[in-house]
């Protein structure tokens, strides 16, 4: 009959309204409390828990416990006792009516020794007491077991943050982030109520400072969106969408449910970031407190890998280095490892602004960031979070936290437009120039949120930023268009008739017959669409833009033929140096830090997998190589910077050179043994190889293309297997993009022709280095 009646007055209380009006959500959920309390009080007394009967007591926990209690919320509630007969009875006296009138309930009865050693077992409920609160019996009884469980969790806390972190970032990769998604998840959501619970029981335990009136403020918001969102829907559901989220931002007071969206964004964002700084700060602790974290591996120029954090090398100048940020993050994203927050505050606090435009080795880096796959989100997230990201996008404040109009995408624009860029890394491979890709895809609705047609709004903004990067106007022309145009083809395949002629013209027409903006049209239209929501890009919209891509490219054939460069004046004078001299001859020149090598070679034996190997050796990055032959010298021309530190020494770099095209045996061991070291991340794409009959110049000579994720080495393991298949290199191009490079080779098979079954035996040589 309690139990009924408690029901009752639930109902009432939920669908009644005040004298005043409508009961706010916080006063809402205190009258539950008082109500739950209340009732739950005479059903214990009538089931014989009172203070007329020592040795049992009931406590509720969660969030009846803390006082947060929201509607159509179960109850938890432990019936704590210390062994007395008939315990079993009194809880069937107080659980059974409350089943019987179907209010949800979480229940227990042990003693407090039992309780404990479930809670030393089981971390849920060790902080679950954390939150206990006596209700009715045994108040003395209730408070030692409230007591008892906070210097449990205080003696073991520390021991169990590894647990305790392993278990919240599942939790994270479950339910996604309320700062990212467009149905944010209030209770277990990144950043949302149960991290709240999470901060509370670490500031328990004195790991962290009790929460600051930032996370109170946005502890507020989430119950009040909360018990604003049951009331609504009338059932228990956490997960606020577009329909319901109109009406309760016009309850809460916001503009519309945008503006509560950005609000819950921000709220979201702080909590998930205290609670990640609060969990690696005390997940470290122990190692730290014994000099245990490993040494410094060196990734980068002034970056190294300290533990199991990318941090700033000694030694490093964030004032005086602009492209140390990227170099940080881009890092950060290879590797997949969290940027230490000593390191985001120095650079926040130091770093300056990049100038425009930025330098070569900032856009090569900026490239390599976009370019990483999956470590690019945390990475943009922690540069987010401490102003570093909109120091080098500053229009990235105007989609920020920006719920998206259309429900059929997953993620806030910011995060989308990140993610397209994740999976944009993956098809690098399918496009000449992936460093476009990645670029476009983090851009391509960045004209969002201001009431104009984005695609427009957006190319203008991208012909901006591409010119503050420093890309060349034809660059900018590709970039901007791949913006205004990024809806073209998918709208196109799937809006008009494909097979009409008149529709694949006004494409090429609109596109200004540029394949290479088509074919990055096509890669961003299938990241686009893979980074909005699950079910969006399938087999059946993947075929029609095929076909489309093919009608178009059918249309655009013809292009200028592809050609060997010709070499300048100090590059003939070396070759014909070394054919007198009929020596090995090598012309270092340095520029900053990028390092440009002329190598020439009398006939016979190799000298691009050789002179590559030998560049990999000593630890540098080749961005651009060609081969060539004047007066019968072989003549290859490297430009290549260090991966970190600076560039090696002129005379010893000659040195080596030398004899690695005189002696190359020990090449291929030595790098693996580099790369081993080195610990290069495993590649984000499958690489791919092109051939093209009619780009080159003779009709003996074929062009093979290969475009793969850069490794270290990988320019000597591919030119190593083309010589074992018998392919002469005529001459070769090789551009590296950020993590991806795209490899030229024009082929021309010794003693034979270039039929089928050589160019299967030469692809499948060239795929094998690319992976192996």
């Amino acid at each position: 009959m309690i139990a009924g009646e408690l029901v009752e007055a639930a109902e009432r209380l939920l669908g009644g309204k005040t004298k005043n009006g409508r009961m706010g959500a916080a006063a809402l959920r205190a009258a539950l409390v008082d109500l739950y309390e209340f009732w739950l009080g005479k059903g214990a007394a009538a089931a014989g828990v009172d203070t007329d009967h020592p040795g049992v007591a009931l406590v509720a926990v969660g969030g009846l416990g803390r006082e947060e209690l929201v509607p159509y919320s179960d109850l938890d509630l432990v019936l704590v006792h210390t062994g007395m007969p008939g315990i079993a009875e009194t809880a069937d006296a107080l659980w059974y009516p409350l089943w019987d009138a179907r209010v949800g309930l979480d229940h227990s009865v042990r003693t407090t020794s039992e309780a404990l050693s479930v809670a030393r077992k089981d971390l849920r409920t060790q902080l679950g007491l954390l939150d206990a609160r006596y209700i009715a019996g045994d108040a003395e009884l209730a408070a030692s077991l409230v007591t008892a469980a906070r210097e449990q969790w205080q003696r073991t806390a520390r021991k169990r943050v590894g647990e305790l972190a392993d278990s919240v970032r599942q939790r994270w990769r479950r339910t996604g982030e309320i700062g990212q998604s467009a149905e944010p998840d209030l209770k277990y959501g990144g950043g949302g109520l149960r991290d709240l619970g999470l901060l509370d029981a670490l500031s328990a335990a004195q790991l962290v400072d009790r929460p600051g009136d930032e996370l109170h403020r946005a502890r507020t918001l989430l119950l009040d969106v909360r018990t604003e969102l049951r009331l609504e829907l009338r059932r228990d559901r956490d997960v606020l969408a577009a329909p319901q989220a109109d009406k309760i931002a016009a309850t809460l007071g916001f503009d519309d449910r945008f503006a509560l969206a950005r609000e819950l964004a921000g709220a979201g964002r702080a909590v998930r970031y205290a609670v990640d700084v609060a969990l690696r700060a005390n997940t470290d602790t122990p190692k730290r407190a014994f000099g245990l974290r490993g040494a410094r591996k060196p990734l980068d120029e002034g970056v190294v890998l300290h533990g199991n954090e990318v941090a700033l090398a000694k030694g490093a100048l964030p004032a005086k280095d602009p492209t140390l940020l990227l170099r940080v993050a881009s890092s950060a994203a290879r590797t997949g490892k969290p940027i230490t927050y000593a390191a985001l505050r120095t650079l926040a606090d130091s770093a300056p602004e990049l100038r425009t435009p930025w330098p070569a080795d900032a856009r090569q880096e900026l490239t390599a960031l976009l370019g990483a796959g999956e470590g690019l989100v945390d990475a943009v997230e922690a540069l987010d979070n401490t102003g570093l990201w909109a120091r080098l996008f500053p229009e990235w404040g105007a989609v920020r936290d920006l719920p998206p109009r259309e429900p059929v995408h997953r993620w806030t624009v910011d995060r989308h437009l990140v993610q397209t860029c994740v999976e944009a890394s993956a098809l690098t491979t399918t496009v000449s120039r992936p460093d476009l890709l990645v670029l476009g895809a983090l851009l391509h609705d960045i004209g969002k949120g201001r009431g104009t047609d984005h695609s427009e709004l957006g190319a203008a903004i991208t012909t901006q930023v591409a010119r503050r990067i420093g890309f060349p106007g034809p660059d900018v022309e590709l970039l901007t268009g791949m913006v205004r145009h990024h809806l073209l083809l998918p709208h196109t395949a799937l809006r008009r008739d494909i097979s009409e002629p008149e529709t694949v013209q006004r494409v090429v027409a609109t596109l200004d017959e540029n394949p290479v903006l088509l074919e990055l049209l096509h890669a961003l239209a299938k990241a686009d669409a893979l980074a909005t929501g699950p079910g969006v890009w399938s087999e059946w919209r993947a075929g029609l833009l095929r076909e489309l891509v093919a009608r178009c490219k059918a249309v655009m054939r013809g292009g200028p033929l592809v050609t060997e460069e010709p070499l300048d004046e100090r590059q003939r004078v070396l070759a014909e140096t070394a054919k007198s001299s009929g020596r090995t001859e090598v012309l270092v020149t340095s520029e900053g830090n990028v390092a440009t090598i002329a190598i020439a070679a009398p006939p016979g034996g190799d000298l691009l997998a050789p002179a590559a190997g030998a560049l990999a050796l000593q630890s540098l990055e080749v961005h651009q190589a060609s081969l060539h032959v004047h007066a019968g010298v072989r003549v290859g021309l490297f430009s290549a910077s260090p991966r970190f530190g600076t560039p090696p020494d002129p005379a010893l770099l000659r040195e080596k050179l030398t004899r690695a095209v005189s002696v190359p045996d020990a090449l291929g061991e030595q790098l693996a043994s580099k790369e081993r070291d080195y610990g290069d991340q495993p590649q984000q794409a499958e690489p791919r190889v092109l051939w093209f009959d009619e780009e080159t110049e003779g009709a003996d000579t074929v062009l093979l293309e290969l475009r793969a994720t850069d490794r270290i080495g990988l320019l000597y393991r591919v030119a190593d297997a083309l010589r074992s298949c018998d392919a002469e290199v005529r001459w070769a191009r090789v551009a590296t993009l950020g993590v991806s490079c795209v490899d030229s080779f024009a082929l021309r098979p010794k003693g034979g022709r270039a039929d089928l079954e050589w160019r299967r035996g030469v692809e499948r040589a060239v795929l094998a280095a690319a992976t192996g």
